[in-house]
């Protein structure tokens, strides 16, 4: 999964694409900001990761897998939801789609 979403930070952030980990921790060691942070460098992710050591974010979005993608659009309204690994090439022209909407207005 990092992999692909290195990619896409890479390939589509000078579009308007942001990337946002959410690091919803599952063992103590991994609710440590400094081993977030490792990881973050050892891993090579070039894009936000949030600490979500209480799962607040988790829960808000009702998720219960590991990996889910949500694909927000320029509104601020989900638009695509991919559960699980795969789905590369579907989920990367959900991006494209939604990077080709015009702008929100206020």
């Amino acid at each position: 999964m990092i992999p692909s979403l290195r990619g896409w930070h890479e390939k589509y952030a000078a579009q308007g694409l942001v990337i946002i980990g959410n690091h919803y921790p599952e063992f103590s060691r991994e609710a440590d900001l400094e081993n977030l942070k490792e990881a973050v460098v050892s891993l090579e992710i070039p894009y936000a990761v949030a600490q979500d050591n209480d799962g607040a974010t988790w829960q808000a979005y009702k998720n219960h897998y590991w990996p889910t993608i949500y694909l927000i659009d320029k509104r601020g309204q989900i638009r695509y939801i991919q559960i699980g690994e795969g789905s590369y090439a579907e989920t990367e022209a959900a991006i494209q789609a939604l990077l080709a909407e015009p702008a929100a207005q206020n």
